[in-house]
């Protein structure tokens, strides 16, 4: 089976319903979810099985989260079919709620790092922005998608930064902090902040 078609030798890509140039903003914010799925996947082949299966379970569920995003993203079709609902988003707060209660309290900014496993969901949180400053681009620009998409890589985010702390702690290693940060979490990062 051939995986090379030809058809995007002069810079274009197949939406679902349309063609678009690959520096488009919609091309590029789900190439950019799938930069985050990448780097999820590979934060899975560094986690132990048992010391991190519940982990394990929640990235296996984001990655086909993710796929559904970049598909959202990805359908112009005057009648679209939307799989991004509201429950992933409401998944992810539940489980950054969770995850916050496990690692040492937090008082200060910390640096990306520790453990390979919690540097590489670092590196897919920062992503994740990236992801979600497109889609707001998108938004401002007019062009129509369910705008659950934003929220859930607002939450996904969150979600990444917990667990990567949740990684470090349970590897007996800490996090790294901003050595000039000031004391800039109440209740030590318990808060459940939602921005």
């Amino acid at each position: 089976m051939k995986i090379y078609t030809k058809t995007g030798d002069k810079g274009q890509t197949g939406l679902i319903g349309a063609r678009a140039d690959k520096d488009a903003p919609r091309v590029e914010a789900y190439g950019t979810i799938d930069e985050v799925n990448s780097f999820i996947g590979k934060a899975m082949t560094e986690l132990d099985a048992e010391k991190y299966a519940d982990l394990l379970a929640d990235l296996e569920a984001i990655q086909n989260e993710l796929f559904d995003c970049g598909g959202d993203l990805a359908d112009v079709r005057k009648e679209p079919n939307y799989k991004m609902t509201e429950q992933p988003v409401e998944v992810l707060e539940s489980r950054i709620d969770d995850l916050m209660e496990e690692p040492p309290l937090l008082e200060r900014f910390i640096l990306p790092g520790g453990s390979p496993a919690a540097a590489t969901l670092h590196i897919a949180r920062t992503i994740t922005r990236r992801a979600e400053r497109q889609t707001v681009t998108l938004m401002k620009s007019g062009e129509e998608f369910p705008s659950v998409v934003q929220r859930y890589l607002n939450r996904l985010s969150d979600y990444l930064f917990a667990a990567a702390r949740v990684v470090n702690s349970r590897a007996g290693v800490p996090d790294n902090e901003y050595v000039r940060s000031a004391k800039v979490f109440k209740n030590g990062g318990r808060a459940k902040k939602r921005d």
